[in-house]
């Protein structure tokens, strides 16, 4: 009763003043619009670093994809609830200035209702309270990107609502850049070869008896038991992009000598501190903020919950490299780290092995 009261509310609030200037012309008007395709984390829309002379509209279409999820290589599974099925939702890239036309969807499959909050949006529950949707049902806002950095999306449907679908997976992350692209403390130009989107996630699985991980028919069903280990602060499982392993082995992103790739990291709920092994962060937005100047040469970096952050880094060393959060438990016990395969030609004059592991005398 009082989940309903306090959605109720939030959307009567939210509607009544989108209601009071509807009559107020957009400066979208007349705008030319573009469809942005959405593709799977870790990798990016197409898009431009630099921004045309005018704004554009962005139509985007997100979709609720109510489902299992294996998380770790046990097969622990949970019931995912996603934006077009992934562990985090797509990345939405725009440039600040220009308008985004957002279609919410719940397909009539759903046993939930959902909305989307959105960090970069002004008003309105960032969104949450004109996209609320019921099972079947869909609905469109149209919002200006006004500030340029990278910012957490997620499902806020009210009440326990809200931290129960955003621990099970219904989050993700828009990327503003500026209409000039990203720039250095001193007004010189960076770009970036690659790009990549991180997206940490927290899981709350429950445990029977014999300390095996329960498994469940659908969110409904779940939910109980996961609100009680959500209560610990204490997850069972920390991961990247949906599970564990999920950007090792095979699935490893890449890179080479020379090139420079931005990494956009994500983390919808707890604290993070991203730390890439043998490199570093040349620059770094860890506030997401593209309007404030990047720090640079940092070793680990910091994400706070609730938001998302970004770092650049140029490689000059071929070889593996893990790019995890540096709570050591979080990643090599609980799973939050990525592989980065790097191609190019050693140099000996950044690092050599002057005399390899030989038995004491």
């Amino acid at each position: 009763m009082k989940r309903t009261l306090y959605i109720g509310m939030s959307l009567l609030i939210s509607v009544m003043a989108f209601e009071a200037s509807a009559d107020k012309p957009s400066k979208a008007d007349g705008l030319k619009r573009v469809e942005q395709v959405m593709v799977t984390p870790p990798f990016l829309p197409e898009h431009s670093q630099k921004a045309g002379k005018k704004p554009v509209i962005v139509v985007v279409r997100l979709e609720v994809d109510e489902r299992p999820l294996v998380i770790d290589p046990a097969g622990t599974t949970v019931q995912a609830l996603t934006f077009n099925g992934s562990v985090p939702g797509p990345l939405i890239v725009v440039h600040e200035g220009d308008y985004v036309e957002l279609t919410m969807v719940n397909p009539k499959s759903s046993i939930m209702a959902h909305n989307i909050d959105l960090h970069s949006v002004t008003g309105a529950l960032g969104g949450a309270g004109l996209t609320l949707v019921s099972p079947g049902t869909e609905a469109t806002i149209r919002f200006k990107a006004t500030k340029a950095g990278v910012f957490v999306y997620h499902c806020a449907p009210g009440g326990p609502m809200i931290p129960y679908h955003v621990v099970a997976g219904m989050n993700g992350a828009i990327m503003v850049l500026p209409r000039e692209g990203l720039k250095d403390g001193r007004g010189k130009s960076l770009t970036y070869d690659k790009a990549y989107y991180i997206g940490e996630q927290d899981f709350y699985v429950a445990k029977d008896k014999d300390g095996n991980y329960k498994g469940y028919g659908s969110p409904a069903e779940a939910m109980a038991d996961t609100l009680e280990v959500m209560k610990t602060n204490e997850p069972s499982h920390v991961v990247f992009n949906g599970s564990v392993g999920a950007l090792t082995g095979e699935a490893a992103l890449t890179s080479k000598v020379g090139e420079s790739v931005l990494f956009i990291h994500s983390q919808a709920n707890r604290d993070t501190r991203p730390h890439l092994i043998g490199g570093h962060g040349d620059y770094v937005w860890q506030s997401g903020s593209f309007d404030d100047a990047p720090q640079t040469n940092l070793e680990t970096w910091f994400i706070a919950g609730g938001s998302a952050g970004a770092a650049l880094y140029t490689f000059q060393q071929p070889g593996l490299y893990v790019y995890l959060n540096h709570n050591l438990i979080d990643a090599v016990l609980k799973g939050a780290a990525a592989h980065v395969n790097v191609e190019g030609e050693w140099d000996n004059d950044l690092l050599e092995q002057i005399k390899k592991p030989t038995p004491l005398k």
